[in-house]
């Protein structure tokens, strides 16, 4: 029994998240489905994160176990000629068995985009937020400082029936704002992210912005462990999963 690493990305502006769903189309469906093409089995796919509909991923990571005895250097070939042009697998490689996609991730970074001006871009439609006030970088970086470190993350997290309150603790490792141009990208790492914390927070720096949230009110605002006091959640087209990290390095090679 092998357990494979598949690496891939995808435009997830066609799709309701990763996760299988009934009577909606997701990226996890149609990736089992050109895997049973070429395996000829149905395999149990763990997948590095749960994203949601809209989502975009530039790196997404999944791993399965099989007894099929194809080679990794033809798997990634093989998948995409079988998935539709939304999906594209980048690469495979064999990990030891005990290996997870998700429990085995050492962290995740994000990064979402904003298109900041009056005009809308058609290309960015589905793929960044149009904002069309004016962003006040200044503002925001100091509050993303505030942000750094391990802290408890319940005010940054949406609760639902399939969400307890648990161990809400995570360890931001870098929180950024940049622009080229009109285009405004949020970068955050950590060792690990809350549902729709990424998108609260920056829900959140754009109130910031705005002056409606002062930057310095953010480590209350952390303390308090209330949804309600953070920033509403921007919308899911400007998200995307854009690194996963492992204790070994991409360059390894496949197997």
């Amino acid at each position: 029994m092998r357990n494979i690493l598949v690496t891939m990305m995808y435009d997830g502006k066609g799709f309701h998240g990763w996760q299988v769903q009934r009577n909606a189309v997701t990226v996890q469906e149609v990736f089992q489905n050109a895997l049973y093409q070429i395996l000829g089995e149905k395999t149990d796919i763990k997948g590095c994160s749960r994203t949601d509909s809209g989502v975009h991923a530039n790196m997404y990571c999944v791993s399965f176990h099989t007894e099929h005895r194809i080679p990794c250097g033809r798997l990634p070939a093989a998948l995409n000629g079988w998935l539709p042009k939304s999906v594209s697998v980048l690469s495979a490689r064999e990990v030891d068995d005990d290996f997870h996609a998700r429990y085995s991730c050492l962290g995740k970074e994000y990064i979402y985009k904003i298109w900041n001006a009056p005009s809308r871009n058609p290309f960015l439609d589905g793929y960044a937020l149009h904002y069309w006030y004016k962003l006040d970088e200044e503002r925001m970086n100091r509050a993303a400082r505030y942000f750094l470190g391990t802290h408890d993350f319940t005010s940054f997290c949406t609760l639902d029936r399939s969400r307890e309150k648990g161990d809400f603790q995570r360890t931001v490792r870098q929180l950024s704002i940049t622009h080229s141009g009109d285009l405004v990208t949020v970068k955050i790492e950590a060792d690990g992210f809350l549902y729709n914390m990424v998108r609260i927070i920056v829900g959140t720096l754009l109130e910031v912005s705005q002056g409606r949230i002062e930057p310095d009110e953010i480590p209350a605002i952390i303390d308090a462990l209330d949804r309600s006091r953070a920033g509403a959640t921007a919308p899911p087209e400007g998200l995307y999963l854009n690194r996963v990290c492992y204790r070994f390095s991409e360059d390894q090679g496949t197997k």
